[in-house]
């Protein structure tokens, strides 16, 4: 409704305004009560999100991955001395004592160039000198060679800079630099190993001689007069080479994959040989059982803290003159009281609760025994020394994170150790007939649930948004009767205002003062 200059209660003497406000604040709570509705609402499709999340995080992980035996076959390697190398132990590795000998590391190709300025410090050369402050003359073509194979070339002549030649290195694929300070090159490969060796030459006009590059030959270091300081220091790029069970393995890095083993080298042992023991990984099967059990209990403990939380009705929602005098905080806790309470006693949360907690008990026949959860040490807490939202968490005795059961005897790390054919059975099928049941009240709905979802996200989104147009029409009912009103009064005081001129006219004419 548009803005309107509204001049009321001239004749009559009444506060139409206020008269109006009352005869029309029914119709304008029932606006409010609306949007209030879809403000919870709100709320409400915000808390399903997240135990929706919580919910996907242990059907699509957890329980996905436990349904089956390869998330069962865990293995750890143990190193008999670390300093020597690291394994990480992936699928397909198998039981096995091997001993393992690392004869060289890989070596990464270096070249460090000669000072250019010797003993003498009377010049200093920066990326931009040419050849020519080298003393080079004429033409030389520099061939830049790695791995076997030629990647690049540079014609030089006088007017060359040092800077034309670290971007030609560079652009063959090497790292390369000049240090002003120390006035020499440094080059050299991008990885490890011999297919990264590299080697320079020129024509034979003493290019790579002027920029200190040059490397002396076999026969030059043999001779009696040979000096160091007059050639670049090379040192070449090796591969790794290691012996396990006394087979020979190259690479060109440190690291060697080998029947699902990944080995890194880190030392040499030349003829000493260290062990590597494979064997079940106890550590690896029990922190997965308890990362599954993390998720359960993240999504039980969220749900009953809302479906036993104080009733949201206990809470009327703030009118826009109470949260201007509250600050933000005040009004913030105020909210999450009536957020907390929206689910109390929901249906669907019933629903899944009963769901999550029956298949807690659940017996699965191993060997002509029956396990339960009890049978590894798995449970919940006691009932009257439990917070009400983690009534029906579970717990391992011996977990050395929970303050309430550390000190209990470890049965799961037990039985993984002295039965770990049991634990992988009983948890497969545990978790095979949790994520049955979670799948089955996952499904589409028509016109309420999305595939995948534990709630009525579309029943939800569509009702949110039926309250635009509930909002819509009763905002304009309000407004029509509010302005239906003002006429009316507005003709009232037209008529009043009528009829006192005519006394007035007829008092004048009788000769009678007003």
């Amino acid at each position: 409704m548009a803005d309107k200059i509204r001049m009321s209660g001239l004749i009559s003497g009444l506060d139409t305004d206020a008269v109006i406000e009352a005869l029309t604040s029914t119709k304008k709570q029932k606006v409010t009560d609306a949007k209030n509705d879809q403000k919870k609402l709100g709320w409400k499709q915000t808390i399903w999100e997240g135990i929706n999340t919580n919910l996907k995080g242990l059907f699509q992980s957890n329980l996905s991955s436990m349904r089956f035996s390869n998330a069962y076959n865990k293995m750890a390697t143990k190193v008999s001395d670390s300093s020597v190398a690291s394994v990480v132990t992936g699928d397909g590795a198998v039981k096995a004592t091997q001993k393992l000998k690392v004869e060289s590391l890989a070596k990464t190709a270096y070249l460090t160039g000669k000072d250019l300025n010797g003993d003498s410090k009377d010049k200093t050369y920066t990326a931009s000198s040419k050849l020519s402050d080298l003393g080079f003359e004429g033409t030389d073509t520099i061939n830049i060679n790695i791995g076997g194979k030629n990647k690049g070339s540079l014609e030089v002549n006088e007017n060359t800079t040092i800077s034309d030649v670290l971007t030609s290195l560079k652009k063959a694929g090497l790292n390369a630099s000049f240090d002003a300070d120390t006035q020499r090159f440094f080059i050299n490969a991008k990885s490890t190993g011999e297919a990264s060796d590299f080697k320079l030459t020129d024509g034979g006009s003493g290019a790579l001689a002027a920029l200190g590059l040059a490397v002396a030959t076999e026969d030059e270091m043999k001779a009696d007069d040979f000096d160091q300081t007059q050639y670049a220091t090379k040192i070449d790029g090796s591969s790794a080479v290691i012996y396990l069970n006394g087979a020979k393995f190259t690479s060109d890095s440190n690291t060697f994959k080998i029947n699902g083993l990944t080995i890194t080298a880190h030392d040499e042992t030349k003829d000493r040989e260290i062990t590597l023991t494979t064997d079940t990984d106890t550590s690896g099967i029990y922190s997965m059982v308890k990362d599954m059990l993390t998720q359960y209990n993240k999504v039980i403990n969220d749900i009953d803290k809302y479906y036993t939380a104080d009733p949201a009705r206990k809470y009327t929602m703030l009118t826009d003159e109470e949260r201007e005098a509250m600050n933000e905080k005040d009004v913030e806790e105020y909210e999450n009281k009536i957020k907390s309470g929206l689910l109390r006693s929901d249906s669907n949360l019933s629903s899944l609760r009963n769901l999550l907690t029956a298949s807690t008990s659940i017996g699965v026949q191993i060997g002509g025994k029956t396990y339960h959860l009890s049978d590894f040490g798995i449970g919940t807490g006691s009932y009257f020394d439990t917070a009400d939202n983690e009534k029906h968490a579970l717990h391992i005795d011996g977990d050395k994170d929970d303050a309430k059961f550390k000190d209990k005897t470890d049965k799961l790390s037990a039985m993984i150790a002295s039965n770990p054919e049991a634990v992988e059975e009983f948890f497969k099928q545990f978790s095979q007939e949790l994520y049955k049941k979670l799948d089955g009240v996952s499904k589409s709905v028509d016109g309420r649930r999305s595939y995948g979802n534990f709630y009525d996200d579309k029943k939800m989104k569509s009702d949110y948004d039926g309250y635009k147009t509930t909002i819509k029409e009763l905002e304009e009912k309000a407004n029509d009767y509010e302005d239906k009103l003002y006429r009316q009064y507005a003709a009232m005081e037209k008529t009043l205002s009528a009829m006192q001129s005519k006394s007035n006219a007829l008092a004048g004419l009788l000769g009678i003062q007003q």
